[in-house]
């Protein structure tokens, strides 16, 4: 059975294994074993990318609460907010996670 949590929705994480490796992804679902991902560009907040849990690596940035309920009523503007979110902690931060 499939349990939907939401302590890790909001939160940036970077894949770290597959064909995507180093790519910044925003979480915006999550179960037991997976958690959704999308980047705004290819994977979007309407079509997120399932990965497994064990194949990211948690970054110290994301969207607060508020701005979650923000995307999840206004899901036509929520890849452009995902996009200015990414491309915020990319320029304020070092690769830090590898």
């Amino acid at each position: 059975m499939k349990k939907e949590g939401k302590k890790l929705v909001g939160k940036l994480a970077v894949s770290c294994a597959g064909h995507d490796r180093d790519k910044i992804y925003l979480i915006t679902g999550e179960t037991d074993a997976y958690v959704y991902l999308a980047d705004g560009r290819l994977k979007t907040w309407s079509a997120p990318k399932k990965k497994n849990r064990k194949h990211i690596c948690l970054l110290p940035a994301g969207l607060s609460g508020e701005e979650l309920r923000c995307l999840a009523a206004n899901p036509a503007d929520a890849d452009t907010r995902i996009k200015r979110c990414i491309k915020i902690y990319e320029r304020n931060s070092q690769r830090v996670w590898r």
